[in-house]
């Protein structure tokens, strides 16, 4: 995934749910009227398969996994760094340029703004692509009429999911995320980011099955990359051939398209 232009840690309390939290309430408590921007990148021909797009990140996350590469998009400050009404000015000038706008993060299904967001992007005739990790399940399932694809990020066995995201019991919104995704019908793509640190290969081919058997079409396994990455113990112990050829093409024989991604 793009990067915006503008140690693993032990698993802390649960993240605010959707009850507690409605609408991704900022750090004021305040629930804001326009999507929170963290950055944009003008064009990228690697967030949307088989598109060309324009990706904005939301503000905003619950979980703090160790190798995320956008660590500062995850605390919700008061002031967005970028205003709804700007991104929306460059996407016009984008009209015929790109085929698409994807939502990234952080977390944007964090953002009560969301929906609206991705309304006003179809109004100028853009297709919506969305990157999640399924932490917020009845948001996703708000926002899906408006999405023509999905990315969603699912980070290890249920066992494992919690030394991964930092956050007690992030196991259970994600499966319940990714129940939602296959059976709104919406284009697809599953992944998994790897680091042997946090995943064996017994777990990551546990998985595989898992998710094959749930009905997914499309996977993807993506090596750790240090770029971005503010966790030194994750970025000294990566290894590049992690994960082996032999469990890469047991993975890929369960899906009817797989690809390992380096970066």
């Amino acid at each position: 995934m793009s990067a915006p232009t503008s140690t693993s840690a032990a698993a802390s309390p649960a993240w605010p749910t959707e009850t507690s939290a409605p609408g991704g309430a900022s750090t004021t408590g305040l629930v804001p009227k326009q999507l929170k921007v963290g950055g944009v990148t003008a064009f990228s021909a690697t967030d949307y398969p088989g598109k060309l797009a324009a990706v904005v990140f939301v503000q905003g996350c619950p979980w703090r996994c160790g190798y995320c590469h956008n660590p500062h998009l995850q605390p919700r400050t008061e002031h967005s760094s970028l205003p709804w009404t700007q991104v929306l000015a460059l996407l016009r000038r984008r009209v015929g340029l790109i085929d698409a706008v994807v939502f990234s993060g952080g977390e944007p299904t964090m953002d009560a703004a969301l929906a609206d967001a991705m309304r006003q992007v179809r109004a100028l005739g853009f297709g919506v692509g969305l990157h999640t990790a399924g932490a917020y399940p009845r948001r996703l399932a708000e926002v899906l009429p408006l999405v023509d694809w999905i990315g969603l990020d699912i980070k290890a066995e249920p066992h494992g999911y919690d030394a991964v995201t930092g956050i007690r019991d992030s196991a259970g919104a994600a499966l319940t995320s990714a129940e939602i995704v296959l059976a709104s019908g919406v284009a697809h793509e599953f992944r998994t980011t790897v680091h042997p640190a946090l995943h064996s290969e017994q777990d990551l081919l546990a998985l595989a099955s898992r998710l094959s058997r749930l009905g997914v079409k499309r996977y993807a396994l993506q090596r750790f990359r240090a770029i971005g990455c503010a966790n030194k113990g994750l970025t000294q112990v990566a290894d590049p051939d992690f994960p082996s050829a032999n469990l890469v093409a047991q993975v890929g024989a369960l899906f009817p398209e797989f690809t390992l991604r380096d970066s």
